[in-house]
C-alpha cells in the first residue's frame, strides 16, 4: 500500500509540475528601484548566444514603477539572463536567474558603490 501511495503522490506532483510549466511559470514582475529611468530590458535564456529584442519595446520604466513579464509562447527553461540599459546608456547584467523559483525580480541601485543589484523573491 506504500508502494500505491507513493507513487500516486509522485505522478499528482509530475502532474502539478506540467501544469505549472503550460502557465508560464517564468512569468515575474520587474520593479525599477534605481533612482533612475531605464530605456531598455532584455531577457534570453541562460545559454543563449544573443540578448534578442528589447522587450520593453518603444516604452522606458521610470524609477518605483514595474512591468509583467509573460514569455509566449511558454518555455519550460528555468535559467535566464537579464540585462538593463539606462537612458544615459549604462548597463548591467545578471546571469543564472532561476525564474522558475522567482516571482519578482527588483532592480536597485546603490550610488556610493555604484553597483546595480537584483532582489528576487
Amino acid at each position: 500500500m506504500k508502494g500505491f501511495a507513493f507513487a500516486a503522490a509522485a505522478a499528482f506532483g509530475l502532474l502539478l509540475s506540467t501544469q505549472a510549466l503550460a502557465a508560464g511559470k517564468q512569468d515575474f514582475t520587474l520593479v525599477n528601484k534605481t533612482g533612475y529611468e531605464i530605456d531598455q530590458v532584455y531577457v534570453s535564456k541562460s545559454n543563449a548566444s544573443d540578448w534578442g529584442d528589447d522587450i520593453l519595446g518603444k516604452d522606458t520604466m521610470d524609477n518605483g514603477t514595474s512591468e509583467e513579464i509573460e514569455f509566449e509562447p511558454k518555455d519550460s527553461t528555468c535559467k535566464w539572463d537579464l540585462m538593463v540599459v539606462w537612458t544615459d546608456k549604462t548597463k548591467a547584467e545578471w546571469e543564472g536567474i532561476n525564474l522558475c523559483e522567482t516571482n519578482t525580480v527588483t532592480i536597485k541601485y546603490d550610488r556610493k558603490t555604484d553597483k546595480a543589484s537584483v532582489d528576487l523573491k
